[in-house]
């Protein structure tokens, strides 16, 4: 049997999750694996379960494996949690014999598929499954994933990537119900944002496109008070984008404002003024044509007076250099 016709796709995983008769076990019997993929859970929906629970009990049974005397979970954590809230002495569980591998495998399929997951712990349980499935390290499944996006944008060269790893990334996406395409372009990126603000979408406190919005930010400070405000305000993501605009403008003020007192100091008035220039190159870069046509003529006659300043500056110096 080829490696191809071995791999298990999440179908095949989904499959394994909880279906033969179920059996009580107390609750006292049954640790925590160290590689659960869910690491927050939202104490006031926990509650609600435990609430749940304490009127209908459980419905759907744990899964969980036994490793000597002792029994670990595999999947249904969140229902653990809350039946230990509710005090409840013994659980319904199926117990099934299950590898390391083959335990994550299942622990994360049933949380992306079947749990609440916020975009942190989903797009990190996604990775996990890929690095499972492709024998490969979380590291080197981003690596992938960007190289396989710029093959198909056109930004590298075709078959960087082999089509087998390529099959099994589509077939991983395929079985969750999600591109792989949006994931490396929306969910990726997710991880790159400070902790603290990692944090605040691990708990579920702000929405990951208003954290990606705050995190453009960068000022720290500003960064921190526009989270928080945000956060305790319940703003929207209009709200936060105008916000975002006028603190930015504000800091440019400043900037101007700190070059002005520093013109007699010339090595930081050149500091400054490369700074600024590297950031207007920067948005320049990025600039479309402006749909705005009187916005569009004021930013073209802009940069022409920048050029005639430029130019004369330059002629100013070589006719000082002549003489």
């Amino acid at each position: 049997m080829t490696k191809t016709q071995s791999r298990r796709s999440v179908s095949d995983y989904l499959s394994t999750l909880p279906t033969e008769p179920e059996t009580d076990l107390s609750i006292d019997l049954i640790s925590l694996e160290t590689s659960q993929p869910r690491r927050y859970f939202d104490p006031e929906k926990l509650e609600q379960l435990a609430d749940s629970i304490r009127k209908f009990g459980i419905i759907e049974p744990l899964l969980v494996r036994q490793k000597g005397s002792s029994y670990f979970l595999v999947a249904g954590e969140r229902r653990y949690r809350a039946a230990k809230m509710a005090d409840l002495k013994t659980v319904p569980v199926v117990v099934r014999e299950l590898s390391d591998e083959e335990a994550l495998a299942v622990a994360l399929v049933e949380n992306l598929v079947r749990e609440d997951l916020n975009p942190v712990e989903e797009t990190e349980g996604i990775l996990c499954l890929l690095a499972l499935e492709l024998q490969i390290s979380v590291e080197e499944v981003k690596s992938l994933l960007y190289r396989l996006d710029n093959e198909q944008k056109g930004k590298a060269t075709n078959n960087v990537i082999g089509s087998d790893q390529q099959a099994q990334i589509k077939s991983i996406f395929e079985g969750l119900g999600q591109s792989w395409q949006s994931f490396v372009n929306n969910r990726l990126p997710l991880l790159k944002l400070p902790n603290h603000i990692l944090e605040q979408i691990r708990k579920g406190t702000i929405a990951y496109t208003k954290a990606k919005a705050i995190s453009t930010l960068k000022n720290e400070d500003q960064e921190k008070t526009l989270l928080d405000e945000a956060i305790a305000q319940g703003l929207s993501l209009t709200e936060i984008k105008q916000q975002i605009k006028i603190l930015k403008e504000q800091q440019i003020n400043e900037d101007i404002s700190i070059q002005g007192r520093g013109l007699n100091n010339a090595e930081e008035a050149e500091v400054l003024f490369k700074q600024q220039v590297n950031k207007t190159y920067i948005l320049l870069k990025k600039a479309k044509p402006l749909r705005n046509t009187r916005q569009q003529k004021k930013l073209l006659r802009l940069l022409s007076e920048i050029e005639t300043l430029l130019t004369n500056t330059e002629i100013s110096k070589g006719k000082g250099t002549e003489k």
